[in-house]
Formats: C-alpha cells, structure tokens, sequence
C-alpha cells in the first residue's frame, strides 16, 4: 500500500508498512555511521473509511523523526516501522502484535481510535511496550490498568463537558439528539456530552446507530426537529448523517467531536452540506497559531507541501516525548527502560505542555470549536472564551 505524496513503502510480507529509503527498510536492526538505531511502532488506520486521521497521525511521527534524525547532536537513528488497524477494534490485536513481535521496536505511537486502543493495550502491557497515542480518547482507557499506556489529548470527559457548556450556553439550546456510532470513541463521548447536559438542565434524546442506518435516523431527526445533533463518531459516517439531514430538511446545529474534525468531512458531505456544521476537538490548529510556525513549516517540508490536519501535531509532541526519553535513557535502552522513564516526561509541545498524570492521561488541555464556512474548517477559539460571560 501506498499514499500519494509521502514517503511510504509497501506493505510487507508481515502486515507492516515500513518508512521509506531516507528512514530505513526493513525491521532489522543497523548501525548508520556508528550511531546505534531505535524502531518506533506506528499503529492506526492507515485504509479504511477514516483513514486520513490515521494518515495526519503518521505524518506527525514522519514529521518528528525525519527532524531528529537531521541533528547531527542525536546520539542514535530513528527509523519507522508501521502497522494498519483500519481504525477497527476487532483489528486492533493483530496490528498491536505485528510490533510485539518486532523485537527492535521500543516504543509505540498509537493507537490512533479508541476502539483499537482497547483492544491492543493489554497486549501492549504485558510485553512491556510504551504505547503513546496521539488521539485515543475513551475516558475508559484510564481505567483499564494498562501499565505502559498513554496519551497526549484529554479524554473524553472534558471534551463533552465543553461541548455541553457550549450547547447549553453558547446555543442556548433546549432539545438535543445525542447519536453514536457504537464505537468505543462514540460511547464515550457521547455519554460524557449527555450527563454534562443533564447537569445543565437539557436532556437529550440517545440513539446508537450503525453507518448502515444513517438514513433512518435522519427521519428521525428531521420529525423530532431539535434544535442542535451531536454526532459522536467519525468523519466518513458524519458525512452520510448530514447530507441525510439536509435532505429531509432539518434545519438545526449539526456538531461532531475530534473524530469528524477533518476536511474529509467537507469533501465527502459536499460542501453544501458540510456548510455550517460545528466541530469540538481537544485540538487546536497548528496552521493559524504564531508559536507553532516553525511545525508547520517543517511538517510541510517533510511532507511533500501537506499542511498539518487533526492529531499531527499530538503525534509530532507524542514522538518528540519518545526521543527525549531516549535520550535520558541511552544507548542502552530497552522496551523496559523506555516504558518505565516515560511517566516522568516534561517536555514544551507544540499542542501543549507534555507532562502525565499517573493513570497515563495527558496534564492540562484546552477545548476548541470549529465551523464549516464557505467549505473551510474555521477555528473559532477555546470554548471557555466562547462562553465566557
């Protein structure tokens, strides 16, 4: 499998898409001018439906690792070996073990959905690999006892409280469809939106639907006429939901989470459809933020003029975290000695400040809003200043 405009090569005889020439081959270890060579895993969706997340996701670590590997102070190489998950959770072992079983792989960026997250993390824990994900988001991740999993975006309880605060505050509404996709992303999210509109006096009504019966619930929608849906899903089946929606002519707010935040929603909805729709994400956009020039330039070097999309920048800061590590560590460093120095991490990101907590989520995050206009996602600023008084 390839990807037009970025440097990929193909799919291997083990299920695994390895970097390009300028980042290595195969899985072996190598010595490159005496320097010793580490292999960082990648897993996430890489074909199916959502891929582009994926996709953003890879090219922050490309992005990460073409840039450390140009310092001539860099005591070791880097090099990329990748496994596709097809953003499915059912897929999620397979792809976690294909990096397991490579023994020079000593730390892992994804997965990049929850469903695969929940997945592959305990197969994760018991080898003892690091597994830092850009985007998983599944407040019940924390949960799970996963010992060597983290991440660098805030669950999905603050994203749904923010959407609830804005909802309730900002669009004053009084009648909401709460619709999932019945992924482990969609459950989470969209239950954390609904008891924080509960705590705001709006009680929404639930669906959990499959991509299959968007046209259906559409009807649905359309008859019970609310003023606002929040779709707790991914962008391909947002897409579906809304041109649905507008062709039963609904007429209220359509808003999707950090999963449909991506201008593959505009080209799949059309822009017609697409236009007006509200995004939340934990997320802001490196492409219009000052400080975070520099990124941008060098992910649009590295990756043949493409701007940074959703989770590049959070998989850029996920991989700058690894190489630090590896820096302390040494050229000694093992599956073990990686996981167990990564809690202490405390790096400047380009998203955030990267510093854990002890249950493996992210320090500190920020809420945004975005809107579709005249088919461009626009950052509209931190909900908590939207909603301010």
């Amino acid at each position: 499998m390839s990807v037009p405009g970025r440097r990929w090569g193909v799919l291997g005889a083990a299920g695994l898409l390895v970097a390009g020439a300028a980042l290595g081959g195969c899985g072996e270890s190598r010595s490159d001018g005496g320097k010793k060579e580490f292999v960082i895993g990648f897993q996430g969706p890489l074909s199916g439906g959502n891929r582009q997340l994926g996709i953003n996701a890879y090219d922050g670590l490309l992005t990460a690792v073409d840039q450390a590997n140009r310092r001539p102070d860099l005591p070791f190489r880097l090099r990329i070996v990748a496994s596709d998950d097809q953003g499915m959770a059912p897929q999620g072992p397979a792809a976690a073990q294909k990096l397991i079983d490579n023994p020079n792989v000593v730390a892992v960026i994804g997965p990049v959905f929850s469903g695969p997250a929940m997945s592959s993390e305990r197969l994760y824990s018991r080898a003892g690999l690091l597994s830092v994900s850009p985007s998983a988001t599944s407040p019940a991740l924390s949960d799970q006892g996963f010992t060597t999993f983290y991440r660098v975006m805030a669950a999905d309880g603050i994203q749904g409280a923010a959407a609830a605060e804005y909802l309730a505050k900002g669009l004053k509404v009084t009648s909401v469809y709460s619709v999932d996709d019945a992924s482990e992303y969609g459950r989470g999210l969209s239950s954390a939106l609904e008891t924080a509109l509960k705590a705001r006096g709006v009680t929404p009504v639930h669906d959990e639907v499959a991509a299959a019966d968007l046209g259906s619930e559409a009807d649905k929608i359309a008859k019970a006429a609310p003023d606002a849906v929040y779709y707790s899903g991914y962008y391909a089946e947002l897409a579906d939901l809304a041109g649905a929606l507008r062709s039963k002519g609904y007429t209220g707010k359509i808003i999707g989470g950090d999963g449909a935040n991506d201008d593959q929603l505009i080209r799949q909805a059309g822009s017609g459809n697409a236009e007006g729709i509200l995004l939340t994400c934990s997320c802001g956009d490196p492409n219009h933020d000052r400080s975070a020039a520099a990124f941008v330039a060098e992910f649009r070097a590295v990756n043949s003029g493409t701007r940074p999309g959703t989770y590049s920048a959070e998989a850029y800061d996920a991989t700058n975290a690894v190489i630090a590590v590896l820096r302390r560590v040494g050229a000694g460093a093992s599956r073990d000695s990686v996981a167990g120095a990564f809690g202490g991490v405390d790096i400047p990101g380009i998203t955030k400040r990267i510093v854990f907590a002890r249950n493996g989520d992210v320090r500190g995050t920020t809420v945004y809003l975005y809107e579709v206009r005249r088919g461009q996602r626009v950052a509209l600023g931190p909900i908590d200043a939207l909603v301010r008084p």
